[in-house]
């Protein structure tokens, strides 16, 4: 048995769940998310928890109880309280500018590169230059962060580039003169 399938799920209040076919929207402070849930899976709703059930124990429904299940709490989790990405940009000259919708970005290139963010993403930066990014899609807002941090990832020499806030980088000794 799936843990993380048969898991259920707490729906906290603020946020509203409308099902129509097999679509299950939820409403709630952050935005508004829809998912569709594949064959095989099924949810019903027990008071303000949610629990999923497979059909068979098929591989493919056992594949997508799981999937379903984890979907849905982030989902509801970024409808209710959203989710944040924060991006160091260590380097000299190497800084961010929010401009409307999209990121302006000095990474030591010939010229600047400009991101547009996508729909539902928001994007600031702190006084220290740290790059955050805030949404309700979870998968919206990882895809935008690393698309972010592929145009200039972090070096391992003097550790330069954009980085995660958590992420740490092994640091390599540099070349050595004769001895």
């Amino acid at each position: 048995m799936s843990r993380i399938g048969n898991a259920p799920i707490t729906v906290p209040k603020g946020v509203t769940l409308t099902t129509s076919g097999r679509t299950v929207s939820a409403k709630g402070p952050k935005g508004t998310l829809s998912f569709d849930i594949p064959e095989g899976v099924t949810m019903e709703q027990q008071g303000d928890r949610l629990l999923f059930k497979r059909a068979s124990n098929d591989q493919r429904h056992r594949a997508m109880h799981g999937m379903v299940r984890a979907r849905m709490a982030n989902l509801i989790t970024g409808v209710g309280t959203g989710y944040t990405r924060e991006l160091d940009i260590v380097g000299v000259g190497y800084r961010a500018a929010v401009k409307g919708q999209s990121v302006e970005l000095t990474l030591g290139f010939s010229h600047g590169v400009n991101y547009p963010l996508p729909d539902g993403v928001k994007a600031e930066v702190t006084k220290e230059g740290r790059l955050i990014l805030s949404g309700c899609d979870r998968v919206a807002l990882g895809q935008c962060a690393a698309d972010i941090r592929d145009f200039r990832p972090p070096e391992p020499y003097k550790g330069k580039g954009v980085k995660y806030v958590e992420e740490t980088i092994l640091r390599k000794e540099g070349k050595r003169g004769k001895k």
